[in-house]
């Protein structure tokens, strides 16, 4: 419940961001057209963000005969979260990593990448899959992809206010005061968006961590699996682009990039997820 209402304050908050910009652009029709352009980009992420997370990944879908120990752990974690079997996927990605996409319980996919394959025992798998299909179970792909989606059409507002601010017409101290306030918040509105949908992600990753032990009853395969997950993504640079990383279940981007503190990674710290799972917080 408490995640549940983290959420929906950070998704209300990006939305006022994306309605606040277009306001800047026009009064109440500026909001309006916001408003709209948030809804489109919600649209076509609610539709389409599983085949462009399969097809970013280069992801091949793989059938029970091809790989039946993998299927039937996914089948059994679907049956104990009361949710359709997800199509399963691997992808020829070296890095070790794994996500689950979908727009609901019924159109979901998991995909685990080649490398994830080489370095987990099946019963640390077991735990990576009992925390994609919690995330399947909470709806948080979709989630996820209406945070990104208005936090695009953000990014999109904020360049048009930027571009009428500096060029539009008018003159006196009064115009050059709005200019400057406009320009500000179209800056800073971009960077807030940003930091909220970090923010949400940090949040869902934790319950999927907390609900994926739940369903195996304990947190030790998957706080196993993130030890080696942690050190994997460091050492085995990415094969994704920024935009899905936080889609999977360690950063992609922890081995190529400076970490700037918590506050501007899309991933909870691993040690915290690991100490979190390893104390028994899952429980509560």
């Amino acid at each position: 419940m408490k995640n549940n209402l983290k959420t929906a304050v950070l998704l209300a908050g990006i939305g006022g961001l994306l309605v606040v910009l277009g306001g800047l652009l026009g009064s109440t029709t500026g909001a309006i057209i916001g408003f709209t352009l948030g809804m489109a980009f919600v649209g076509g992420s609610y539709w389409f963000s599983d085949k462009l997370a399969i097809r970013a990944a280069r992801a091949v879908e793989v059938t029970p005969e091809q790989m039946p120990r993998y299927h039937a752990i996914v089948a059994d974690l679907a049956q104990r979260a009361d949710i359709p079997m997800p199509r399963l996927y691997v992808s020829p990605d070296p890095q070790p990593n794994a996500f689950a996409t979908g727009r609901n319980p019924a159109n979901a996919a998991v995909c685990v990448n080649k490398g994830i394959l080489d370095v987990l025992t099946w019963e640390e798998l077991q735990g990576v899959l009992a925390h994609e299909v919690s995330h399947v179970r909470n709806r948080d792909i979709l989630i996820s992809s209406v945070a990104a989606a208005v936090a695009m059409g953000i990014t999109l507002l904020a360049s048009i206010a930027r571009f009428g601010a500096i060029f539009g017409g008018g003159g006196g101290r009064d115009r050059d005061d709005n200019v400057i306030g406009v320009l500000a918040l179209s800056i800073l509105a971009p960077m807030a968006a940003g930091v909220l949908q970090m923010a949400l992600s940090r949040s869902r990753e934790y319950e999927a961590d907390h609900r994926g032990a739940r369903l195996l009853g304990t947190g030790e395969p998957l706080a196993s699996a993130l030890e080696k997950l942690d050190r994997g993504t460091r050492a085995v640079p990415a094969m994704v682009p920024p935009a899905q990383a936080g889609a999977y279940i360690a950063n992609p981007l922890a081995g190529g990039r400076v970490q700037f503190g918590n506050l501007f990674t899309t991933h909870p710290p691993m040690d915290d997820r690991i100490r979190r799972l390893r104390s028994g917080e899952w429980r509560s």
